[in-house]
């Protein structure tokens, strides 16, 4: 059982939360287009193609940033990194307050938004260095947790729309948080000195020739993927399927990433006790199982069970997987995260992109569940096959991953 004060004891606690912060209100920034999807479809007409573009790109945006924000970590240190994503963040902002007109300049802005999602690259090995081993999966949960800011996103964007008159409004006021943030984290957070060499360009080519950074690729591009996707679709997908007004549609979807959120630093704990690819097994199983339920379009009561759990499911699974990451890379953290957080953008981008358009050629969100659903099924076949393996050589190099058979008894 982990002990709280050995935990505190073993790092640096204003860096851990200064992690968060920064996520946090980076992720709330990334995701701002999601909810304020539905209202800003009054000013500019789009088809479920359209909208489900709208809100990729900030994800596609964040996925090829966090390699070049995962490098700079390594090469000018997290503290100056995440200073440097916060101040480029600011630009969207702006622009989408005083500046955009037209349906291509917004997709320019949702493109630029995905600064704010490179926070990533940042903030997890800031938290990451600080600690040791054994405490590594509740680290990286607590940091990874600053995904709840997608909550702040969904539950009141639309209501200062609203209030406001204006989706824009929305694009300045979040000026504020992200300013604060700023000032507290250049105040109190601090990189670890236990610092890795900085890596070369071609250290990630190095890394990429591991098979195993392929397999933590392909699970966080579904768990990440699956969470920040369907944070940012959900509002569009109720709107659309159930007529849910602007601000009903996002309460709805805060119910659903509310579990997605808070259960990352759950996900983490539970693989430090038990494994994080027993856990991975479980949660893959369960997403896939609820994925095939929503095909089914039930009443929205249980459609709003169905996605509490699968989004629960992804946001545990998060930490699962980031629980094993730094235990098998742990020189390499900043340059895996990047390549791994960028693996997780890219399942997001093409989460919206499979719903949207095949509700657009099918007139039905059936067929796009479906398949998300056999692509998290088909991640249990792909550790039945890699476990072996990764039980022989962690083992064998030193590692402290707990990568036991699934069968193993606990």
């Amino acid at each position: 059982m982990i002990q709280r004060n050995g935990f505190l004891k073993s790092g640096h606690s204003p860096s851990l939360f200064s992690s968060f912060l920064y996520f946090d209100v980076s992720f709330m920034i990334w995701v701002l287009l999601g909810p304020l999807s539905v209202i800003i479809m009054g000013d500019y007409e789009m088809n479920a193609a359209q909208k489900a573009n709208l809100v990729a790109l900030p994800i596609l945006g964040g996925s090829i940033l966090r390699l070049v924000f995962g490098y700079l970590a390594d090469r000018i240190g997290q503290k100056r990194s995440g200073q440097l994503g916060m101040i480029i963040t600011m630009i969207p902002l702006v622009y989408g307050w005083q500046f955009v007109s037209s349906l291509s300049e917004l997709y320019v802005v949702a493109m630029l938004l995905g600064v704010a999602g490179a926070s990533f690259a940042v903030a997890l090995p800031l938290a990451s260095r600080w600690y040791p081993p054994q405490y590594q999966g509740l680290a990286m949960g607590i940091a990874g947790a600053g995904n709840s800011g997608t909550v702040f996103a969904t539950l009141f964007a639309n209501r200062i729309a609203e209030h406001y008159g204006s989706w824009q409004a929305v694009f300045g006021l979040a000026l504020i948080p992200i300013v604060i943030v700023f000032i507290v984290f250049s105040m109190i957070a601090k990189d670890s000195p236990d610092q890795p060499a900085p890596k070369k360009l071609r250290d990630y080519g190095a890394i990429l020739k591991q098979r195993d950074a392929w397999m933590f690729c392909i699970m966080y591009s579904v768990t990440f993927g699956g969470f920040v996707g369907l944070s940012n679709y959900l509002t569009i997908f109720f709107n659309t399927q159930y007529g849910l007004d602007p601000i009903r549609a996002a309460d709805f979807t805060t119910v659903c990433v509310i579990a997605g959120s808070f259960f990352r630093p759950i996900g983490g704990w539970l693989s430090d006790r038990f494994g994080g690819v027993r856990m991975l097994f479980v949660l893959y199983g369960v997403v896939g199982i609820m994925l095939a339920s929503v095909s089914s379009l039930p009443p929205l009561t249980a459609m709003i069970i169905l996605l509490f759990i699968a989004m629960m499911a992804l946001g545990m699974g998060n930490g699962a997987v980031f629980q094993l990451v730094p235990q098998r890379f742990q020189k390499e953290i900043g340059i895996v995260t990047g390549i791994v957080g960028a693996a997780g953008g890219v399942g997001g981008f093409f989460l919206p992109k499979i719903l949207g358009n095949l509700k657009l050629t099918t007139g039905s969100y059936t067929s796009g569940f479906l398949i998300l659903s056999v692509i998290a099924l088909a991640c249990i076949a792909l550790i039945a096959l890699v476990q072996g393996s990764w039980k022989r050589t962690w083992i064998a190099q030193g590692g402290r991953a707990r990568v036991e058979d699934s069968t193993m008894a606990q």
